[in-house]
């Protein structure tokens, strides 16, 4: 039985408000789907990654411990700030291995096979983050929405709902995010 959106967003308010058996009450209920976010990121590592999908997991549990006194809108908004910390704790791992390597092993991908077309190498989550972040200088929204939907795996009506926009709106960001982005991701790579 799933739990109601609504009991979600009722326990993070109470723990927004220093609850601490809001937040114990929480886990059981949005674990399994923290842990689909995270398989998702997973799938495309390499194997072999230094990460497993139960560590990144953890690893955002403890991050979301310190977020105490947030103020949750609701279950959308939850996971959107679950799927950045992933995407944070994913880019500062490869930007450890990449500095470790002094770039030896960065691999440039398009943004669709980032999106999780079946591909032998993982994605360059650096090179990912840092054309989201130009996008992000050049239009909030628009990165904002990428990273609801991408790596947070929000529905466009969800990331209607928490833009405040219309999903007609986000189906056009989502066209010209991804072109943008392909071009900024293969910029400087050979045909």
């Amino acid at each position: 039985m799933e739990t109601s959106p609504v009991e979600i967003t009722r326990l993070l308010a109470a723990w927004g408000q220093g609850d601490k058996t809001a937040l114990e009450a929480l886990v059981p209920l949005v674990h399994k789907e923290l842990h689909r976010l995270a398989q998702r990121y997973m799938r495309q590592e390499r194997p072999g990654a230094p990460l497993q999908t139960t560590e990144l997991v953890n690893e955002v549990y403890l991050k979301l411990v310190d977020c105490s006194r947030v103020r949750w809108q609701d279950r959308a908004h939850f996971f959107a700030v679950s799927a950045q910390l992933m995407r944070r704790i994913l880019v500062d791992l490869a930007r450890s291995r990449n500095y470790a390597k002094r770039g030896g092993e960065a691999i440039r991908v398009t943004f669709d096979k980032a999106l999780g077309a079946p591909e032998a190498q993982a994605p360059d989550w650096v090179a990912l983050d840092d054309a989201l972040n130009t996008l992000q200088a050049l239009d909030a929204r628009k990165g904002r929405m990428v990273e609801l939907r991408f790596f947070g795996g929000l529905s466009v009506e969800e990331t209607a709902e928490v833009l405040e926009v219309s999903p007609d709106t986000i189906h056009r960001d989502w066209r010209f995010a991804k072109t943008w982005l392909r071009r900024e991701l293969t910029r400087g790579q050979q045909p």
